[in-house]
């Protein structure tokens, strides 16, 4: 006969105080500790070795939640799977992706430092440097940079395509360049949001059109 699963309510949790721990079954446990703390513990044998799990306090997982984790770790367990050594596996995994996550300013500066060989004028890395400090890195400098859409590179640009029309297209074939080489690199994947031709070009008005616009007759 299967375990009865389900013994604990959500009002019974709330109001249980007396230290100790109160089975809702299939492995799942209240763990109430004598300072009055509650929190969630899932309980489980695999090769012959009890051992506990700890799945979180109550006041940041339900018990509905508690209940699913406890499900997804006797299914583990069923299938040999040791579930604390799981989850450690999986944080770990994360930590080393997140390791080799680039974000847009390191995949900026990789470029800069790639290409400054090649640039005859020596101005020309520290005028690349300026431009992304002043108007992309307080937007997305420290985002991944495959984080990078169109929606942020149009925050960038909008502000300043009608007022600094040339600095804005620097800046955009600046972004679009980097992030090229950021996908090349395996940092992205998917299209250069920061592409003109059937992208933003029909987002924004070509130059040569803002720029006759921008010009007014000379003041008496």
């Amino acid at each position: 006969m299967a375990r009865e699963i389900g013994k604990l309510s959500a009002v019974a949790v709330r109001s249980q105080n007396t230290p100790g721990l109160y089975g809702d079954g299939g492995g799942l446990y209240l763990q109430v500790t004598p300072v009055g703390a509650k929190t969630w513990i899932y309980r489980f044998q695999i090769a012959g070795k009890r051992r506990d799990m700890g799945l979180g306090a109550i006041h940041t997982i339900s018990l509905a939640e508690a209940r699913e984790e406890a499900r997804r770790c006797r299914q583990l367990v069923r299938d040999g799977i040791d579930p604390i050594d799981s989850r450690r596996a999986a944080k770990l995994s994360a930590r080393a992706t997140a390791a080799k996550t680039m974000t847009f300013r390191q995949c900026a500066e990789a470029y800069i430092k790639s290409h400054e060989a090649g640039w005859s004028n020596a101005k020309h890395g520290a005028q690349w440097t300026s431009t992304l400090e002043t108007y992309v890195y307080p937007s997305f400098g420290s985002l991944p940079v495959n984080a990078v859409d169109t929606g942020l590179v149009m925050k960038v640009l909008e502000p300043i395509w009608s007022t600094k029309t040339e600095t804005a297209n620097r800046v955009r074939g600046r972004i679009e360049s980097i992030l090229d080489w950021a996908a090349v690199r395996k940092h992205r994947i998917g299209e250069n949001p920061a592409r003109w031709r059937g992208n933003l070009d029909k987002l924004l008005p070509a130059r040569a059109k803002v720029a006759k616009a921008g010009h007014h007759a000379a003041l008496a």
